[in-house]
């Protein structure tokens, strides 16, 4: 299909804003429960007026974020020491890889060299720090390329300590997935209490004096325990109390969602389609675009991020990026053992077609739930345009275009099928 170019969600989002005034007056604000002019006035102050389009004291206070003891690193304004000398980096080669014919996405730049690799430094000691896996998982992870990852779906972090709030999640999500639920010695059974024991890594147990220290000495005892725990500790460094809350919820609801999976694995349960859709909202990358605003410096009030338009322009973000996961990892889990639960697989069993037309027909979903991704994100943009909400959408968008950019190169994990 033709290059559609650069995300229409990012391009529209200036204009849309522009066309709307910084607080969001015009039809459509109403509908989307954002900050109402009226909720933000305050006593005119002296002197010349300010800039057109800027914001007034109250919004302002908004939008410049935290402040105080720890928060330093959280405003987009600062940026990073420059990195220690180093030869200059050979040019970047070609992104690797096809993406898949008829598959709607939007190309990204490469990533920055100098970033990735020390992004790639930096979790590579961090995974040493934290015992993360034996000698012989090193290639998997170095295969993985986290650090490409993670810098494709960030381009607005401000630092490299940014990034690895990002990173060191990411590889800890894996780790429980890979060792709780997947071939690194995971399985369905027993599966619930393995995650909920290293949930409370993330949102810890508040106990008695004699068996606090039990619950602590556990967060230590396995891979994905102190994956958790570490991560956490590191985001809490650069989040707000909110920003971490919301990420538990989105992490309680991605436990969920490997629960269900499950179930359905123990009773050899083949769900239907839109059974199989349900569950990947909830199994799926949510936690990662949802920490947008952290990563990039800067907060979406709690209040904006819990309106039900923002609500469902992360779940669309989050179901049409997990889709990409299923399209591309296709080949690589019908090579592993037993039957793996993706769409296309979901879609043949179900609708009684074949494995081919399965396949192009879980692009098309994956299209139209990027269509409507696009739209919803845009339509928010017109009704509330305070500057964060567009500053928000745009790393969101961002995060669904590096991530199919690290799923189409990341040929030592995924390949297509022979299907055009």
């Amino acid at each position: 299909m033709p290059d559609p170019g650069p995300s229409p969600v990012q391009s529209s989002l200036p204009a849309a804003a522009a066309a709307f005034g910084t607080y969001g007056h015009g039809r459509g604000v109403e509908a989307v429960g954002c900050i109402r002019p009226e909720q933000l006035a305050v006593p005119a102050p002296a002197g010349p007026p300010a800039p057109v389009g800027a914001p007034g004291p109250a919004l302002e206070r908004i939008l410049r974020g935290p402040s105080g003891l720890g928060t330093v690193g959280l405003h987009l304004a600062r940026h990073e020491e420059p990195l220690p000398p180093a030869a200059p980096p050979e040019p970047p080669e070609p992104a690797a890889g096809r993406p898949i014919p008829g598959l709607y996405h939007h190309p990204v730049p490469e990533p920055d060299p100098v970033r990735v690799e020390e992004v790639s430094r930096r979790i590579k000691a961090w995974a040493d720090e934290v015992d993360l896996y034996p000698p012989e998982w090193e290639d998997q992870f170095d295969g993985f390329s986290v650090g490409r990852y993670m810098v494709a779906c960030h381009p607005d972090a401000p630092t490299i300590d940014h990034l690895m709030l990002a990173t060191r999640l990411m590889v800890a999500e894996n780790v429980v997935d890979d060792c709780y639920c997947e071939d690194h010695g995971g399985s369905p059974v027993g599966l619930g209490g393995r995650l909920l024991l290293a949930h409370t890594a993330l949102d810890p147990l508040h106990t008695t004096t004699e068996y606090q220290p039990q619950w602590s000495e556990s967060l230590h005892s396995d891979a994905p325990r102190r994956a958790y725990r570490s991560a956490m500790e590191h985001l809490l460094q650069g989040a707000t109390p909110s920003q971490a809350d919301r990420f538990r919820h989105d992490m309680a609801r991605l436990h969920m969602g490997y629960l269900a999976e499950a179930a359905w694995a123990e009773t050899d349960y083949v769900p239907e389609v839109w059974e199989y859709l349900a569950m990947r909202q909830f199994n799926n990358f949510r936690p990662c675009p949802t920490i947008t605003d952290t990563v990039g410096g800067y907060e979406l009030p709690a209040d904006l991020h819990a309106q039900p338009a923002m609500q469902r322009v992360i779940a669309l973000a989050g179901n049409a990026t997990t889709i990409v996961n299923d399209l591309y990892s296709y080949t690589k889990e019908l090579a592993g053992p037993g039957k793996h639960l993706n769409l296309p697989v979901v879609i043949a069993e179900r609708e009684g077609v074949s494995v081919k037309e399965a396949y192009l027909k879980a692009v098309e979903v994956h299209n139209d739930l990027m269509h409507a991704f696009e739209a919803a994100a845009a339509d928010l943009a017109v009704a509330c345009p305070v500057p964060s909400v567009p500053r928000f959408l745009r790393g969101v968008a961002a995060w669904v275009d590096g991530n199919h950019y690290w799923h189409q190169t990341n040929t030592y994990r995924y390949s297509l099928p022979d299907f055009w």
